[in-house]
């Protein structure tokens, strides 16, 4: 269920392999906190998301991942967003709340309110993503735990 509540783009380049598609990745800065969840979290995401199949990814990463051409990438640990403010308008997806960017027509979806900020650039071409939203906001939910209440 995807609802509006109140409340840094990730470097994803498709490079070319043979028949097996990578995608080049910018790794998020480790502070060392948050590689453990990330890395449960990354475990467990699907083998397709919005009907693209999983691709390399380079450099190799246990907190990363992509799907698709034009790639759909995901990147846990990354920083706060700077335009995340008390008054920043968040979506919540099965509890969990994603700071959309741009504001418009966002395809750059940063989970806040957890241990580990996660992103998920979804491309327009795949559509609405909600069922992208919603199938690593129950990853989030159970592999990264809350911050505490008002905490974004």
């Amino acid at each position: 269920m995807l609802k509006r509540c109140c409340g840094a783009a990730a470097a994803v380049v498709l490079v070319a392999t043979g028949c097996t598609q990578t995608v080049q990745m910018e790794p998020p800065e480790s502070n060392g906190t948050t590689d453990e969840v990330c890395a449960a979290l990354v475990a467990e995401l699907p083998d397709t998301m919005l009907g693209a199949d999983r691709a390399n990814i380079t450099p190799e990463s246990d907190v990363m991942a992509a799907w698709g051409d034009p790639p759909i990438g995901l990147r846990c640990g990354v920083p706060r967003p700077s335009t995340l403010t008390q008054d920043a308008l968040l979506e919540e997806v099965d509890g969990v709340a994603w700071l959309p960017q741009p504001q418009d027509e966002p395809t750059l979806f940063t989970a806040v309110g957890h241990s580990a900020y996660v992103e998920l650039s979804v491309p327009p071409s795949y559509g609405a993503p909600a069922a992208a939203l919603t199938t690593v906001s129950a990853l989030i939910d159970e592999h990264i735990p809350p911050l505490p209440e008002g905490v974004l």
